[in-house]
């Protein structure tokens, strides 16, 4: 059995930021503890990220972005906003972007609010109770018996475990209706540091939802041609790896931890670990129409598309979607997969069957796979 995935929807805060003007705005506010602009600018320029959205960014005046969340710090002490202050951002934020991912998604897949019955959310930038998916509830009129789960705090491979939830619900009920919601607010967390690591993350994550609704492959109502199933997924821990990359929670929100390392890890790894995952469906990697590869930074995706030895354009699309929106964590894939599987619809033929393999990597070092038919 298999999900079928009936509607994605996509949505970025409405103000945005370049990469140029981001560097600038880093640097005024860590002060002192900042590198020479020069150099800020050309690690913020080798991300290959052109804008970033972000939910503290105000409306522009005259061309000029301006923001008063974070505020320049007043002494090397200065950390900016305590996590309290940063979580109550979220609390104030994440509703509405999860809602218009939600509108989009349902108005895709021609799907009224009260068919939903197991609704999905994930997150590893904010936390609340009530989340967001009691806020949700209330906004669509969902059900009060709608099964609820939340995947919580597992990076940038989190929306992998979600759609391994949304399977197993709709491989147990035929009926079932899932909608998961992905939403991250990954700017609510910039580090006010001279640490090189933090800096890169500071200049890669940028915020962003999306919502999806599935249901069986297998459902009694049908599904319309050219639909995309997820079939199969797989889950690998790399050993000895749990240093390589870390998200914890410190006083002045979450602070990021990645070493440079990680690209070439994934790379060693990934070769076997895909052609393994393929063959248990007779699959080829050369058969494989298109990939969705999460692009937790430039270097990742020139690492995957060498270690696996794909065309020079199999990730453009991970490419684009990095340039025009940066990393935003969990809800990055669908991004992608949405320009993939929505807006090129797999070729109706019996002799001919399309495939996609998405990834992500996360913290422990993990890799996630999956494949959608």
């Amino acid at each position: 059995m298999s999900l079928a995935i009936l509607g994605i929807g996509t949505v970025t805060p409405q103000q945005k930021i370049t990469q140029h003007h981001a560097a600038v705005l880093a640097g005024s506010l860590i002060g002192a503890k900042a590198p020479a602009e020069r150099t800020m600018q050309a690690m913020y320029r080798q991300t290959r990220i052109q804008q970033r959205s972000s939910v503290v960014l105000d409306e522009s005046q005259d061309g000029v972005i301006t923001q008063n969340f974070f505020q320049p710090a007043k002494t090397p002490e200065d950390l900016g906003p305590t996590t309290a202050q940063r979580m109550q951002r979220y609390g104030s934020e994440a509703t509405a972007l999860s809602t218009a991912a939600v509108e989009k998604a349902l108005g895709q897949a021609n799907i009224k609010p009260a068919a939903i019955t197991h609704l999905i959310t994930c997150s590893c930038t904010g936390f609340q109770a009530p989340g967001i998916d009691v806020a949700l509830m209330q906004n669509f009129d969902l059900s009060a018996q709608v099964s609820r789960t939340h995947i919580g705090f597992m990076g940038c491979h989190g929306g992998f475990n979600a759609l391994r939830v949304a399977k197993a619900y709709a491989e147990s009920d035929p009926h079932a209706v899932v909608l998961i919601v992905c939403i991250e607010l990954c700017s609510l967390h910039f580090q006010y540091t001279e640490d090189a690591e933090q800096i890169v993350a500071n200049s890669i994550f940028a915020d962003g939802a999306a919502a999806i609704i599935g249901r069986s492959a297998d459902a009694p109502e049908g599904l319309a041609p050219g639909t995309w199933c997820l079939v199969d997924q797989t889950s690998f821990l790399l050993p000895d790896s749990t240093d390589h990359m870390g998200w914890t929670i410190g006083d002045n929100g979450f602070e990021m931890s990645l070493s440079p390392e990680v690209p070439s890890r994934i790379a060693e790894a990934l070769p076997s670990l895909t052609d393994n995952f393929l063959g248990r469906h007779h699959v080829h990697r050369n058969a494989v129409s298109h990939w969705a590869v999460h692009p937790g930074g430039p270097r990742i995706l020139t690492m995957v598309e060498a270690a696996l030895q794909l065309s020079s354009n199999s990730l453009n699309t991970s490419r684009d979607i990095l340039s025009q929106y940066g990393n935003m964590s969990s809800a990055t894939i669908f991004f992608i997969l949405e320009q993939l599987l929505v807006m090129k619809k797999p070729e109706l033929s019996h002799q001919h069957k399309n495939h996609c393999v998405a990834m992500a990597f996360g913290p422990g070092l993990t890799t996630e796979l999956a494949l959608f038919e």
